[in-house]
């Protein structure tokens, strides 16, 4: 960012009067060096001290040589305060390497911090463009926390000032942007803010390519200060993309008119959804489809320089055309351009195709032209010599993966798997194990792939993949003999992965009578087909392979007495593991005195699992880190089916503990500083799920209520490698409602930790009771450091009243007779509303009951309307409360009319419920 010379300065002139001072060159050794460097700096340091005064160009020419030997690695001590004395000369080159010096040499705590922010200031009041130039870069290289307090207010008004010259704006602009990334509390949005948006509209290209970098990025955080920016920057756009490259030569580069303001303009974009303008819509359409269509053209020049800008711009187009994901046509181009540089032969191409078509994979609009390129993409995943471009293939035809093409790709993934690099088995073998899940329709295919994937990949497979497969296999009863037979036979492999050892010893313990029928395959058979791998083990397989023995003791009395030799052994009951020991003496003390009846009962079937996300996927996006193609799994439209099984097992050898992880996230946003969510809407009637989700946080979030108390379990997810620091969740009241907390809501929270390491997940419980009822529900405000930036991220707590909901039976009589009673006006809500929602019956009553009423069947005369009734619980009254639904299917509409004794409750009621069809 430092000038280079000014106007005037030619450039042999400069040279020559820059090569004495750098006469201090190194010697023919080290120790020659060092003794001529001693000997310059005592040199200077003789002349800085004598009595005679310096002029001008000798203090330049000295400072210059410290400069130079601090360049080489030495330490410099002196010459500070002559670098500073530079600043007030009125010569450029003078001044230029007084700044130079403060730049490299000078650090934020130095004592000589005032005097050059006196002379920095001083510099940019002189309204000498040059001078300002100076100033304003010397600001940006240093760019401390002291330079932003100091500076932040006057850069901002240089900027916008009328009389700022082109080259002091540019200047202007990538200074406040350096600011702002250090240190963007002290950046103070105001005025200025209005006005540096039409800096897009400047006739001078390289203000607008500075401006449009530092709105970038201060809308990323403020994108209502900056909206208007969006029209401008598409009119912007569209004269660059229709200009011929002669009318831009300044700014063309082998002949792509301006390629680094259009990449700045598209990235801009895409921090807003597309236009509402259908004029602005419809303009920037078309400028997508130049790009498309210039694609397509042949190029003007064979030099790299010219594909490279073409192609930057394209892939920033397309971007923004995935960002929108709006207009059919242009994503479909999109993804057909992006398949002609499948097969490119630069490499740089092939991966930027394949990482943007995996985005593309998750629009519905693109998914099936996705799909078309599925021979191309396995072909580069088989002949392919980058590895991160296999990487890349594989990830896209993870995305790619729906019913229609699971088997095969889910084949092909398993064929790479044997020669993958070992960097990425990992990822594959989840991703596999993801899709043999999530797309099985024969449940048979699913347990022959990931006993497939086990014997190909062992190593690779985590606890999560075989604890998901025998998860599944105990909740589908179709699938359990046919895992039985086919872990045994697997089993009979002389050499054997542990993982398939546990899978076997699991299934069998559980299953193996399914199959005992057989000779082949007896009660005995199956023991010593076990056994024979026991010594092989480590220690925790060993575990499970007893609980298996002791499994056995009760599926097949006969081998009893086979099995109790085995734990009477020394090598059980005298074994150095403690585990191990505890469990052969417990198991040979059940077996022996426990009944018949009771080794039947507490040795019986494992129930199946309740339904809960796969971990499988959960690892795969910890391991692959948020904003990656992992993530689209949350996004991908109902193409998908919902992943099978619950919670994972806990076999005898180890134990799952996993925190709640509802899969689709609730809202997302940027960084979410000062942003407060109103999420409450979305959990009237529930009470799981994400409250918010962003690049760095995820908030989950579990509750239960009864009568007027409640409790409710916050999540706190690091979704990032790095620790939060300083990590404050803190409940508070809305603006306004000062009383909230202590009038209608009583709220008790435990403080977390301070500290959330990456990738960790924290839990706050915060208790809650109702004393009277309220209308706004309270906020949850956190604050903590990320990166040495403070972040700030306010969402409203799914605190309302319908959760001190209980509901309560009644028959058609009570009913109607409750409802003639509470017949005042006052005591009666109305409201007549068009559906937001599909009109479907069974939905209409889950969302009823959710609520927190009892649904009355056969109480209403017509059965086409839902009537429900309840109390509202709070510690100081309870409020009776009946509802009636009428849908009228016809014109799509419904009436909902609530009657309590309390007309605040009936009108709070009526809100909550309305929103929710």
């Amino acid at each position: 960012m430092l000038a280079g010379s000014r106007p005037g300065v030619g450039k042999a002139a400069t040279s020559r009067r820059l090569a004495p001072l750098c006469s201090p060159s190194p010697g023919k050794s080290k120790e020659a060096e060092i003794k001529r460097i001693n000997k310059e700096l005592a040199n200077i340091r003789s002349k800085f001290k004598g009595d005679k005064a310096l002029d001008g160009y000798s203090k330049k020419k000295y400072v210059c040589k410290l400069l130079f030997i601090f360049l080489l690695g030495h330490d410099i001590d002196f010459g500070h305060m002559e670098a500073v004395n530079l600043l007030s000369s009125n010569r450029y080159t003078e001044k230029q390497i007084g700044y130079l010096f403060i730049s490299v040499l000078v650090n934020s705590n130095s004592e000589l911090i005032r005097l050059i922010n006196n002379a920095i200031k001083n510099d940019l009041a002189s309204r000498n463009p040059t001078f300002m130039g100076l100033a304003l870069h010397c600001i940006a290289n240093v760019g401390s926390r002291e330079m932003a307090e100091a500076f932040a207010g006057e850069v901002p008004k240089i900027l916008v000032a009328g009389d700022t010259m082109d080259s002091v704006k540019q200047s202007a602009a990538l200074c406040l942007l350096r600011l702002y990334r250090t240190s963007p509390d002290l950046v103070p949005m105001g005025d200025w803010t209005s006005r540096v948006v039409h800096l897009l509209n400047d006739q001078h290209l390289g203000v607008v390519t500075a401006a449009t970098s530092l709105i970038t990025t201060l809308a990323q955080k403020n994108p209502e200060e900056f909206k208007t920016s969006v029209s401008l920057a598409v009119s912007r756009l569209s004269r660059i993309v229709t200009s011929a490259s002669t009318d831009l030569q300044d700014y063309t580069y082998y002949f792509v008119p301006a390629p680094w303001l259009s990449v700045k303009l598209l990235r801009l974009l895409q921090c807003y959804p597309p236009p509402e303008d259908p004029a602005v819509r419809g303009r920037l359409t078309e400028c997508l489809e130049t790009i498309l269509n210039k694609a397509q053209e042949p190029p003007k020049s064979k030099k790299v320089q010219h594909s490279n800008a073409k192609n930057a711009v394209l892939f920033e187009a397309i971007s923004l055309i995935i960002h929108h994901d709006s207009e059919p046509n242009l994503l479909v181009r999109a993804c057909n351009q992006l398949g002609q540089f499948l097969q490119h032969r630069e490499t740089n191409l092939r991966y930027l195709a394949l990482e943007s078509m995996c985005t593309l994979a998750s629009s519905e609009f693109s998914h099936e032209a996705v799909k078309t390129h599925i021979d191309t993409v396995i072909n580069a995943l088989k002949t392919e010599r980058d590895v991160s471009v296999r990487q890349r293939a594989v990830d896209l035809l993870y995305a790619m993966c729906d019913r229609s093409n699971a088997q095969q790709i889910v084949a092909e993934m398993l064929s790479y798997l044997e020669t993958a690099d070992y960097s990425i088995r990992e990822e594959i073998v989840l991703k596999v194990a993801i899709l043999a899940e999530k797309y099985a329709v024969d449940y048979a295919w699913y347990v022959d792939t990931i006993l497939n994937l086990i014997r190909i990949a062992g190593d690779y497979v985590s606890e999560e993949v075989w604890y998901r497969v025998i998860q599944i296999v105990i909740n589908r009863d179709d699938v359990q003999g046919y895992a039985a037979k086919t872990v045994f036979e697997a089993l009979q492999a002389p050499a054997c992965h542990e993982n398939l050892v546990k899978v076997g010893g699991y299934i069998l313990g559980e299953f193996g009578n399914l199959i005992a029928g057989d000779p082949r395959s007896s009660p005995l058979v199956q023991f010593n087909l076990l056994h024979s791998k026991f010594h092989l083990c480590s220690v925790p397989t060993r575990a499970l392979l007893l609980s298996t023995y002791i499994k056995f003791v009760n599926l097949f009395p006969e081998v009893k007495p086979t099995i109790q030799d085995v734990l009477r052994g020394d090598s059980q009951l005298r074994n150095a593991d403690v585990e191990l020991q505890q469990r052969a003496v417990e198991y040979l003390r059940l077996s022996t005195v426990a009944s018949t009846d009771i080794l039947a009962t507490v040795l019986e079937e494992m129930p199946p699992f309740p339904e809960r996300e796969s971990s499988i996927l959960a690892k795969l996006k910890k391991k692959k880190g948020p904003s990656t193609v992992t993530d689209l799994e949350d996004t991908k439209r109902e193409r998908s089916v919902d992943v099978n099984g619950g919670p994972e097992p806990a076999p005898a050898s180890a134990s799952a503990a996993v925190g709640p992880s509802p899969a689709v996230p609730a809202c997302c946003d940027g960084l979410g500083n000062n942003l407060l969510l109103f999420c409450s809407l979305m959990f009237v009637c529930k009470n799981n799920g994400v409250l918010f989700e962003n690049q760095l946080l995820q908030i989950g979030l579990k509750s239960e209520f009864r009568q007027n108390l409640g409790r409710m379990f916050i999540f706190y997810g690091n979704k990032t490698s790095t620790q939060f620091l300083n990590f404050t969740p803190t409940p508070v009241p809305r603006c306004g409602l000062d009383s909230l907390t202590r009038t209608h809501l009583n709220l008790q929270t435990k403080p977390v930790d301070p500290t959330v390491d990456g990738g960790a997940q924290v839990q706050q419980v915060v208790n809650i009771e109702c004393v009277s009822d309220f209308t706004e529900a309270p906020v949850l405000n956190i604050q903590f450091r990320y990166g040495g930036t403070f972040q700030n991220v306010s969402v409203q707590l799914p605190i309302t009243l319908n959760k001190f909901f209980q509901p309560t039976e009644m028959s058609s009589q009570d009913f109607f007779q409750r409802w003639k009673q509470l017949s005042n006006p006052q005591q009666e809500v109305q409201n007549i509303f068009k559906a937001k929602h599909p009109m479907d019956t069974e939905i209409t009553k889950a969302k009823i009951i959710g609520f927190g009423s009892a649904l009355l069947e056969e109480v209403d005369p017509n059965p086409a309307n839902f009537v429900g009734a309840g109390i509202i619980h709070t510690k100081t009254s309870q409020t009776g409360c009946l509802l009636r639904l009428e849908p009228n299917l016809q014109a799509q509409m419904y009436r909902l009319t609530l009657r309590t004794s309390k007309e605040t409750v009936s009108q709070r009621l009526c809100e909550l419920l309305s929103q929710q069809f």
